[in-house]
């Protein structure tokens, strides 16, 4: 009987290896359906197989799950088969996670650890510990336990240590790290984290690292994303840039290899040519070994074996090993996300760098290469034109919400771009995608509400409806739960207020300032500081307190210069103080505060602090009787005015204004309940990767500087922070 198994199975992987992947599962389950009593190990082997096969290539995880849940009862029974087990155990762990059914996952793994404990301890068997403690902490990470997460991942990295596997140890250490980040609730434990990658990266040594470009890319991600939530745009850079060199060295070998691919498939075509020349036979061999041996040599080398034991396919069909970003050996299935994702990732690194420094055509670049591959991945997925997540099959949400995600970041910045550029129209239609987005997957997509309604404020103070701008402000921060979302939105909201001008309005913008301003130091970076020093700055303004205004706005351009790099943000500072120096008559610092200010707003097609700038400068030439300057400076001002009004009048006057500056919240239609927070609790797209911070918040334009010195204090009481 041994050999009539041995013989199916041969015909099954036949069969696999022609695309036959009905025939294949047909061979292997005549073995287990037959009436003849096969050994309990055949039966085993077979139902691994079967759902190997179903997990590769189809969607049908439950009945993989059940074929293996038979196997685990079997395996009770056999006292050794310790590989067999593991293999069970982890590819049945698979199949509850693509289920959702995290209880009995965790248990799955808890068993499968006291295996482990219970082996001698030989390097397979700390491997494949390591595979159980990896996909316990992300068990863990889904109940949002991230302590026992942690001290998963930390039993790995002893097992690691204890091997001898350094590349092991990276890749647990960051996987902490990854952890710490998304919880953030000490910074010491994520700084600690993030030296001890420091040092291991370090340790491996350069033959080592180019080897495990894999770990080279969630590494620095990591730091990334560590940076972005500091505010330390400088020093996060040479890692943008790193990796953006990486990926495009990557991308040459590619499509080299695929070129290589294609001439190596011509030769063949022409050596299999009836009546070929013994002479030309052999040039065509000899050109056939040296391409051959061309691709021997930049095939990926990695670390890591080759095959996986038991790689996990989370519903989807297998890629080759180029494909993938391999983080860990096996029969750990180490990879972080698939590899377009990662370098989608790479090129929202790059906007969301290049952006506040205007580098807009760059950014533009970027993100129509990264919605482009973001939009071919969903298509594989199923997500074409109408489909909603009721459609998506379970196993899928994830790796859809991964790429959702990632789209929403995209037209995030876009959207942001396009304000600051001042073409409202073209923000318009990318917050109408958002948006459209959002209501066909609502759940996948929870998180982005607050930041479309964010977005929905920032056009609204953009386009000068300033009372529908605060109203979308505060929603957003209802929102979210975040405390820097909520309290760049509360800034934002108060200084849509100060634009509208009244007593009240101005009440309303200090009272949501106060309580953020006490808090200011209390934020992981310097974002919310530099946002309530611009509006504060503002108010103290309102209330002729000019020399503390200017105090405060000083301290606010340093914290934009020296940490953020926006331009946009230190424009403004820039011109505030430029106004307050000519209100306090010192014409010379103001002279060259706003002349700065105004070739910022040149770089950055910022029309609005354009205006506002030239107006001040109008002043200022007047009042120091420069007639020719005045003259010339006030017909810039009207020409850049005239395309003001015509922009606005672009926006008003299109169909999706009004629906976007309406004070109401997107009404969301409820398909069904879907399980899919469990499945974006999943790995690091909780990581807040940015808050557009300049966009949104400019003031209104003056009438004329000369009125700061008469502004009328009577209706407004003296109230301080």
């Amino acid at each position: 009987m041994e050999a009539v198994a041995e013989g199916l199975w041969g015909l099954a992987d036949n069969e696999e290896k022609q695309g036959s992947i009905g025939t294949a599962l047909k061979c292997l389950e005549a073995i287990c359906q037959t009436q003849v009593s096969f050994l309990p190990i055949i039966e085993v082997k077979t139902r691994l197989r079967i759902a190997t096969l179903l997990l590769k290539h189809t969607h049908n995880v439950n009945e993989a799950k059940s074929h293996l849940e038979r196997s685990q009862l079997l395996l009770k029974s056999i006292p050794s088969c310790f590989e067999l087990k593991c293999r069970t155990f982890s590819l049945l762990s698979q199949c509850y996670h693509l289920v959702g059914a995290i209880a009995p996952q965790k248990q799955t793994l808890l068993k499968a650890i006291d295996l482990t404990n219970s082996t001698f301890p030989e390097v397979s068997v700390g491997l494949w510990s390591c595979n159980f403690n990896s996909q316990l902490a992300t068990a863990l990470i889904i109940e949002g336990d991230y302590h026992s997460a942690v001290a998963a991942l930390e039993t790995g990295f002893s097992c690691g240590t204890h091997i001898n596997y350094p590349e092991l140890q990276m890749f647990f250490a960051t996987s902490v790290l990854h952890v710490h980040l998304m919880q953030w609730h000490d910074n010491s434990l994520v700084q600690s984290a993030l030296h001890r990658c420091d040092h291991l990266w370090d340790s491996l040594g350069p033959e080592k690292r180019e080897k495990c470009l894999g770990l080279m890319f969630y590494n620095e991600l990591l730091h990334i994303f560590y940076q972005l939530r500091t505010c330390d745009f400088k020093n996060a850079t040479q890692h943008v840039d790193k990796l953006d060199a990486a990926m495009k060295a990557d991308l040459q070998k590619t499509r080299e290899i695929q070129r290589l691919n294609n001439e190596l498939s011509a030769l063949n075509q022409s050596l299999s040519r009836p009546g070929l020349s013994s002479r030309d036979r052999s040039l065509l061999s000899m050109k056939h070994s040296q391409i051959q041996q061309q691709l021997t040599n930049m095939t990926i080398s990695t670390s890591f074996a080759e095959q996986s034991l038991e790689p996990a396919y989370f519903g989807n069909a297998s890629r080759a090993s180029q494909d993938k970003l391999i983080l860990a050996p096996p029969p750990i299935d180490g990879e972080w996300l698939p590899k377009s994702a990662v370098y989608a990732l790479v090129d929202l690194m790059l906007v969301i760098f290049g952006r506040p420094r205007g580098v807009f055509k760059e950014c533009a670049k970027r993100i129509q290469s990264g919605m482009q591959t973001i939009q071919a991945e969903l298509v594989k997925l199923g997500i074409r034109d109408g489909v909603r997540e009721v459609d998506l099959r379970h196993s899928a949400i994830w790796m859809a919400g991964v790429y959702l995600m990632l789209l929403m970041q995209f037209l995030e910045n876009k959207v942001a771009v396009e304000l600051t550029r001042t073409e409202f129209v073209e923000a318009q239609e990318a917050l109408v995608q958002m948006k459209d987005w959002f209501l066909r997957f609502p759940t996948i997509l929870q998180a982005c509400e607050s930041i479309i309604e964010m977005l929905r404020g920032q056009y609204a103070h953009c386009v000068g409806c300033y009372n529908e701008a605060a109203f979308h402000y505060i929603e957003a921060a209802k929102l979210t739960e975040s405390k820097s979302m909520q309290a760049m939105c509360q800034i934002y909201a108060a200084v849509s207020y100060f634009c509208i001008g009244d007593a009240e309005s101005s009440s309303q913008a200090l009272d949501l300032i106060r309580p953020i301003y006490r808090m200011k130091d209390s934020f992981v970076g310097v974002r919310e500081q530099a946002g309530v020093l611009f509006a504060y700055g503002l108010l103290l303004m309102r209330q002729d307190e000019y020399e503390e205004a200017r105090a405060r706005l000083a301290k606010g351009l340093q914290i934009a210069h020296n940490s953020m790099g926006n331009l946009q943000l230190i424009a403004q500072f820039l011109t505030i103080l430029g106004h307050l120096a000519l209100a306090l008559h010192d014409t010379v610092q103001a002279r060259e505060i706003l002349r700065s200010s105004l070739t910022l707003a040149k770089k950055l097609s910022d029309i609005p602090t354009q205006i506002w700038v030239l107006s001040v400068l109008t002043d200022l030439y007047k009042g120091l009787g420069e007639v020719g300057n005045e003259m010339e400076n006030e017909e810039f001002r009207k020409k850049k005015s005239d395309e003001l009004q015509k922009k606005l009048s672009d926006a008003h006057s299109s169909i999706h204004h009004i629906e976007l500056i309406d004070m109401a919240r997107l009404e969301v239609k409820q398909f069904h309940e879907f399980d899919v927070k469990r499945a974006m609790a999943n790995e690091s797209m909780k990581v807040d990767l940015d808050i557009p911070e300049s966009v949104g918040i400019s003031t209104p334009l003056p009438t004329s500087s000369s009125r700061l010195l008469d502004l009328d204090t009577r209706r407004r009481g003296k109230r301080r922070i």
